[in-house]
């Protein structure tokens, strides 16, 4: 064990025990949150899916019957935490949770969004589109883009 994890794990005389998390529980939990974001955001299945990275329809159906046996690749978690954070930036930004869950449905002047909504820019397709919109909020937010 390299000192510096012996040093944490052993802090105050106590090891440091951490609860193993797998991507079973990762995926379960993430789709959970994403399946309320996008009752909350009004989304299609359609834009679901683009949104999850274009899943085979099948897939998406598993996923959103049965989370808890899903096993996510890195990119659809990726995918799912920047989804999280934009849905939590909005409510901190929006505290009206109706204003916060239309925001990526209205017309945005802003520079990464050129007149259309923030939606549009993250149905593209990409997880840096996901990542422009996320950066943006944080900035609004006064944190670093």
């Amino acid at each position: 064990m390299p000192n510096a994890a012996r040093a944490a794990s052993t802090a105050a005389g106590h090891p440091v025990s951490r609860p193993a998390l797998d991507s079973g529980d990762l995926s379960a939990a993430g789709l959970r949150a994403f399946f309320n974001i996008a009752r909350d955001w009004s989304l299609s299945a359609e834009e679901q899916i683009v949104l999850l990275g274009s899943p085979g329809r099948s897939t998406y159906f598993k996923w959103k019957n049965a989370p808890q046996s899903a096993r996510l690749g890195r990119d659809t978690l990726e995918r799912l935490s920047l989804i999280l954070g934009i849905y939590k930036a909005l409510q901190i930004l929006l505290p009206d949770p109706k204003a916060a869950d239309t925001w990526i449905r209205r017309a945005n002047a802003a520079p990464p969004f050129g007149g259309r909504p923030a939606l549009e820019r993250m149905l593209a397709g990409n997880i840096s589109d996901l990542v422009a919109v996320r950066q943006y909020l944080d900035a609004m937010r006064g944190g670093w883009a």
